[in-house]
């Protein structure tokens, strides 16, 4: 005899929610194709890690989307209410890999000045700043829904202490203090690599959980001026970040080496016009824009697709950013809303990030784009994270009848 399904269960074998899926899997596709084109030349040129394979970029990154779609469907099919107890084992998991790269165990692996990866045999290599995004949004999440039912803590008014800390506790500062710890020392830990760009990414994550769970704004005004304060300080007073400062407001100033990625990604995108060269037809890729299958795969993007193209995937990145908002806004708990409120901001600040480097809007920070830049590892993740979105969309209560 089958048994019956416990409540949990059924709630967990909902419908998923089609429009998410359906963007999430288009922009897989799209990024796949142009991460087959962008690194075609590439791999040819390559003698030593591609052996002058044209489709060895592409297949493996085929072979990891394969892998990425298997686990976001096994994880939409989860009961998110599981990663509750999972969040401090991610959040310590994330601590020990960003710890690892610093180690002389042979882990590290250093590329263009930054100590941000670590070498997995078999697999290739992987940025330790992915698994602490994941990491921090969910144990926020999780911690978080639990605040409105937490009991306000009670201090000895007699002494003066005790009036501190029941002022402190008033105001939301001492709820703050493991949050901001927590931040803290991923920051520091990702400061030290250096990789500003996912320091960024951590923190406006953490942030807006933080936000949705209901802290008050004033902090959030007070912890901006502070981290900014921070990141100024960070890139004026490091040789390494006032280097790429001024590159970035003349990168004409050294075309030739430091200068010469981004204005070869200008002329690439410069290049496309309206309508684009043509699928396939990229000049720049061509041994001119440094690894154009990586941070800069949207310059070829441009290229060859044209502003037409361009502009088209970015709206399906806005779509899908809105529709992962209006899961949140529909999810059946706290818990649930926070976990794709983290996971969606995470999505739309790395792609304004990195289209905002490509284009020189802002200094380059070595940010990929999701879904689209070459990196086996950070696509499984990524599609990990939509697929615990979905896992959230199969129990969205359904509308009333009548």
């Amino acid at each position: 005899m089958k048994r019956d399904l416990t409540v949990e269960e059924q709630l967990a074998r909902g419908p998923m929610d089609l429009p998410f899926l359906m963007l999430t899997l288009m922009l897989t596709g799209i990024g796949l194709v142009m991460v087959f084109s962008a690194s075609y030349a590439t791999a040819y040129y390559d003698g030593v890690v591609a052996k002058h394979d044209p489709t060895y970029y592409f297949a493996r990154q085929a072979l990891f989307g394969v892998i990425g779609i298997v686990f976001l469907y096994g994880v939409s099919r989860l009961n998110y209410q599981h990663y509750r107890w999972l969040a401090v084992f991610a959040l310590m998991f994330a601590f020990l890999c960003l710890i690892l790269v610093f180690t002389p165990l042979g882990f590290g692996k250093a590329t263009t000045g930054a100590q941000r990866w670590i070498r997995v045999p078999g697999l290739g290599s992987f940025q330790p700043s992915e698994a602490a995004k994941l990491g921090v949004i969910l144990y926020f999440s999780s911690r978080l829904s639990k605040r409105s039912t937490e009991k306000r803590k009670k201090y000895d008014l007699r002494k003066p202490s005790g009036r501190l800390l029941d002022l402190l506790d008033r105001i939301g500062f001492i709820e703050l203090v493991p949050y901001m710890l927590i931040l803290g020392a991923v920051a520091l830990l990702m400061l030290m690599e250096p990789h500003m760009s996912g320091t960024i990414l951590i923190l406006v994550a953490g942030a807006a959980v933080l936000f949705a769970g209901g802290v008050k704004l004033g902090w959030f005004v007070a912890g901006g001026t502070v981290v900014g304060a921070g990141l100024w300080f960070v890139m004026t007073k490091t040789s390494y970040m006032a280097a790429r400062l001024a590159i970035w407001k003349d990168p004409w100033s050294d075309p030739l080496n430091k200068g010469y990625q981004t204005i070869q990604s200008l002329y690439a995108i410069g290049s496309g016009g309206l309508l684009g060269v043509g699928l396939g037809n990229s000049r720049q890729k061509f041994n001119y824009l440094p690894e154009p299958e990586n941070d800069y795969v949207f310059s070829i993007t441009c290229e060859e697709l044209g502003y037409i193209g361009a502009a088209i995937i970015i709206i399906l990145f806005a779509l899908l950013v809105i529709r992962g908002y209006w899961i949140a806004l529909h999810a059946r708990d706290r818990f649930g809303a926070l976990l794709v409120v983290g996971i969606t901001t995470l999505v739309a600040v790395q792609v304004f990030l990195n289209i905002a480097v490509v284009t020189n809007l802002i200094p380059p920070t070595g940010i990929s784009l999701p879904f689209f830049s070459y990196g086996g590892t950070a696509l499984v993740i990524q599609l990990v994270e939509m697929g615990i979105v979905l896992s959230v969309s199969r129990q969205i209560p359904a509308p009333r009848q009548g």
